[in-house]
């Protein structure tokens, strides 16, 4: 297993305390408000659901009842829940909640480790505008991607990665020598973030392959990733430039 756990940080000049606000909101959103992933009630209020982006309207399904195929229990699935703001601002919400334990820590981990220095070179309030907008942008990419393949619409989709995707673009075009550091089973390797990051785009875009025309696999919203990724690419040079305009 290849698990990232740092990079190089010694020429960061800035506190990052917009990566950690955001951090510390996807935690307290997944402890206090989704309860650990059990509320799934709040969960299927506030996640992107692509008929609702598509149709501009809230939309409430009934619960549905499902047998577990390995235990033969049956158990009720809440339906789309109502939204409490309007359902364009999913977009938004949706990039604060996780599926799981694993979910969080994976994306939390990434921007950790590579938030901090986008941060740094972008400026707190670029980085912050940055970051939001890649979210958005990432989520419609998953709309778009659901209409055009004609998968299911109402499969709500949640989850920071479509930002973290485009924070890790980011890394890549402003620091690609920069070097990751991993744990690959008991050992410590350091890899360019070249050629780290290109890695793990190039497994988004292969399994996101395997999904298109068909269900998302594994529940992964690979479209959001790619999405994110590719508005990380293209915008992050225009904040960076401005930043130095400004600081010229």
């Amino acid at each position: 297993m290849l698990l990232p756990i740092g990079d190089e940080n010694h020429d960061r000049k800035s506190f990052p305390f917009v990566n950690y606000l955001f951090i510390g909101l996807n935690i307290l959103v997944f402890v206090l408000f989704q309860g650990f992933g059990y509320n799934i009630h709040f969960t299927f209020s506030y996640a992107t659901i692509p008929a609702e982006i598509l149709t501009g309207r809230d939309i409430i399904t009934d619960s549905q009842l499902i047998v577990d195929p390995i235990s033969g229990e049956s158990f009720e699935m809440p339906g789309l829940q109502p939204t409490g703001i309007p359902v364009f601002l999913t977009l938004i919400s949706a990039m604060f909640m996780h599926g799981g334990v694993g979910h969080l820590a994976g994306n939390m981990l990434y921007l950790w480790i590579c938030g901090d220095n986008v941060e740094d070179r972008l400026g707190h309030f670029r980085y912050l505008f940055f970051y939001l907008l890649c979210g958005i942008l990432s989520g419609l990419s998953h709309v778009f991607s659901v209409w055009f393949f004609g998968q299911d619409p109402l499969t709500p989709c949640l989850g920071a990665s479509g930002a973290i995707s485009a924070v890790l673009a980011g890394y890549l075009v402003l620091f690609p020598h920069k070097r990751i550091t991993f744990l690959l089973f008991f050992f410590v390797v350091s890899i360019p973030a070249i050629v780290a990051i290109g890695l793990w785009f190039l497994f988004q875009v292969s399994n996101g392959i395997g999904a298109l025309g068909g269900e998302q696999a594994g529940g992964v919203a690979y479209a959001a990733h790619i999405g994110g990724f590719v508005a990380g690419l293209l915008l992050v040079n225009r904040f960076s430039r401005r930043l130095s305009y400004v600081r010229g």
